[in-house]
């Protein structure tokens, strides 16, 4: 997966926080998490292209969820980015080489193909469950209070 990926649900969890009518640019959202804007908002042009962020035009412009977080999931956001392909593509190599024999003798997918295909699954099934509301009670639970506090504080400068 591209960097684009952890950044695209960081800036959905950041989002989250927000109030519903408010917004970030995305030139904020990058500041926030130290990463290049240019290449963040590629990332969030296609978040909002498939329906997980919302554009808001003018003085109070930039990007909000466009649902509610319990409503989007990770793998939303991953697909948004990545797309849905599985991660791994079998080429069937145990048809080349020395021991070859005609694609017709293999009667069952290879093992090792099955073996990714269940993870693959599995994976999804994970991201599936989890949406961006669950990611954001994490942070509430899991990062100190002192970095709480300074995030809560640029919000409500950075947020139109």
């Amino acid at each position: 997966m591209s960097d684009g990926v952890e950044w695209g649900v960081h800036a959905c969890v950041l989002l989250a926080s927000l109030p519903a009518d408010a917004a970030l640019p995305a030139a904020k959202i990058a500041e926030y998490h130290g990463v290049p804007a240019a290449y963040l908002a590629k990332h969030l042009q296609a978040l909002a292209a498939a329906g997980v962020l919302a554009t808001a035009k003018g003085a109070r412009g930039g990007y909000r969820l466009a649902r509610p977080p319990a409503e989007i999931t990770v793998l939303e956001v991953v697909e948004a980015l990545e797309g849905d392909e599985p991660a791994f593509h079998c080429t069937e190599i145990r048809r080349r080489g020395p021991a070859a024999t005609p694609a017709r003798e293999y009667t069952k997918a290879c093992g090792i193909n099955r073996a990714f295909v269940r993870a693959d699954a599995a994976w999804r099934a994970e991201l599936a469950a989890t949406t961006v509301a669950d990611l954001f009670i994490g942070v509430l639970e899991d990062v100190p209070r002192p970095a709480l506090e300074k995030g809560a504080r640029w919000l409500r400068e950075a947020a139109r």
